[in-house]
């Protein structure tokens, strides 16, 4: 070993600080799904109308698709902040599937019920574009505070973790629309909710290929 390395060595060891190490992924996760959660609560107290949502609520299939749909945020969430670690295996991505399954598949028949029912698709194109801003809105600040946190752990597959991300925040912002979104999904309500989705994922994903690299403390 030369002198140079010795002495790199010796400075590298009197120099660097400890690192301190980020509090478990889940409880990270818990903590983030919590003040979404609060912040969330204020807003429909606020503005939302719980009378109609209570109604419509009292279908079955509708808490269904809200369980799903909440589930897959708070699942994809979770599988975000474990992907972010370096030693946790991609499978994490699979957590989310089932419950965006039953969502899909839930909403799907809904709207089939409601075609059936009036024998027309009922959607209008201004409905649904309010549909599709609220989830963009909505899912904007959301997006943003998770990569922060996300990449403090400076993850090996930032796309994928972004992406998991990215359908956590997207997933959150459609179960929120049900209280405020007074009447049932049709087929032209539910291409767009996918459509906005899609591009939430995407931008979140482009956001973290776009952004430098976090600098080791």
């Amino acid at each position: 070993m030369s002198d140079a390395t010795e002495r790199l060595i010796e400075r590298l060891a009197g120099e660097a600080e400890p690192v301190r190490r980020l509090p478990p992924p889940l409880l990270r996760a818990g903590l983030w799904l919590l003040a979404v959660a609060a912040a969330f609560a204020a807003a429909v107290l606020l503005f939302a109308d719980m009378p109609e949502f209570v109604r419509r609520a009292r279908d079955p299939r509708q808490v269904v698709e809200l369980a799903a749909t909440v589930l897959t945020g708070v699942a994809a969430t979770i599988a975000a902040f474990q992907l972010s670690l370096p030693d946790r295996s991609p499978l994490w991505s699979l957590l989310p599937l089932p419950a965006l399954f039953l969502w899909l598949a839930s909403s799907g028949y809904g709207c089939y019920s409601s075609f059936l029912a009036l024998g027309h698709d009922d959607g209008s194109l201004a409905e649904s574009s309010h549909c599709f801003r609220f989830i963009i809105g909505f899912s904007v600040p959301l997006a943003i505070s998770l990569l922060v946190l996300l990449r403090r752990a400076t993850p090996l597959s930032p796309g994928r973790v972004a992406a998991m991300g990215g359908l956590g925040v997207a997933a959150i912002a459609a179960f929120a629309l049900q209280f405020f979104h007074p009447f049932d999904v049709t087929f032209l309500d539910l291409g767009v909710h996918i459509v906005a989705i899609g591009l939430v994922i995407a931008g979140m994903s482009l956001a973290e290929r776009l952004s430098p690299a976090p600098q080791a403390a």
